[in-house]
């Protein structure tokens, strides 16, 4: 079944929005990233952001695929993590501007605690200065605290996602005329400037408090979390069986996995946080389980790797990236 559903999928094209989305997904295939920060701070919940430009600099001279920063507007103790700490729009345009061929994630923007003008803009400028090379993963949010903070109802953060996904998809097309909760425009202005191809890349996390089939037919592609792999399996053909029944063509899956890679090759997972401890060999084995489910993408994030960040990045530069490397296919 796993052989058929691979072939399946390889048979199937995503569509082509910009150069950061082709770089990343390709069906039947998956590609490696990483988390920023890229470092190690389990013992905190603020990182230090030592030579974070330069880590992410190194990442893309290694091959890696794609570096995806988070939305966390405010450090919440209860949630344990201020994740890269600048806000990822605005770290977004630094990036773009130190890097030349990575792709740049955001996994993943906080849409009810935004106004969707303020992303489009955003999202579109970084699109532009990084020559094409953008993902925006969106969520509904998961910590309570934050809402009244910023004038928002927590419970009524699935309706607000889906006008804010609305507003975004409306106002990057030419002199739009729509309106929502968040806004009205008649068609008589024009948001400056257009994303780099007909749209941003869109990707859904988790449910987002909205149905399967919303997900389904709205997103470009699904970010979701790590689970055992048969479970996985049915979660990711349950979501293609929902695409094509919206008459949607593929689309991609990702996941996040946070590592603590072994010096033992050959140590076997154990669980940590929304990830592993293993040696490189079992993680290698890892991601080829999650290529053959259908995942086209994970981003690895190294919060807990208690080995030296360096020396991890050259190891998965060296063992892992030679089979899962999708540079071959974008040279251009």
């Amino acid at each position: 079944m796993q052989q058929q559903r691979q072939q399946s999928s390889q048979l199937a094209e995503f569509e082509s929005i910009n150069q950061g989305f082709g770089a990343v997904f390709n069906p039947g295939r998956l590609s490696v990233g990483l988390v920023v920060p890229i470092e190690t701070y389990a013992e905190s919940a603020v990182p230090e952001m030592r030579d974070h430009l330069q880590r992410v600099q190194l990442a893309e001279s290694y091959g890696f695929a794609a570096v995806w920063l988070r939305d966390v507007p405010f450090n919440v103790p209860s949630f344990g993590d201020a994740g890269q700490i600048y806000d990822p729009l605005v770290y977004l345009g630094a990036l773009a501007t130190q890097t030349s061929r990575i792709t740049l994630g955001v996994a993943s923007l906080i849409l009810p605690l935004r106004h969707p003008a303020h992303v489009a803009k955003a999202a579109a400028t970084a699109d532009v200065l990084s020559n094409g090379r953008l993902i925006i993963g969106v969520a509904s949010g998961d910590r309570p605290l934050e809402y009244p903070a910023l004038g928002q109802s927590f419970e009524a953060r699935g309706r607000l996602f889906r006008e804010s996904y609305e507003y975004i998809r409306n106002v990057t097309e030419p002199m739009p005329r729509f309106g929502n909760a968040f806004g009205r425009i008649d068609g008589g202005i024009d948001m400056l400037p257009k994303p780099t191809a007909s749209k941003t890349p869109l990707l859904i996390t988790g449910s987002s408090q909205q149905s399967p089939e919303w997900i389904a037919a709205n997103g470009d592609g699904w970010m979701t979390y790590p689970r055992s792999v048969d479970a996985q399996s049915q979660l990711i053909d349950s979501y293609r069986a929902r695409v094509a029944a919206a008459g949607e063509r593929d689309k991609p899956v990702m996941e996040p996995l946070y590592i603590d890679l072994a010096r033992d090759p050959d140590t076997p997972p154990r669980p940590i946080h929304l990830g592993l401890r293993l040696g490189i060999n079992s993680l290698r084995e890892y991601l080829q389980t999650r290529q053959r489910i259908g995942v086209n993408h994970v981003a690895l994030n190294l919060r807990f790797n208690r080995s030296d960040t360096a020396q991890t990045l050259a190891a998965l530069a060296e063992h892992i990236l030679p089979d899962f490397s999708q540079q071959e296919m974008h040279d251009d």
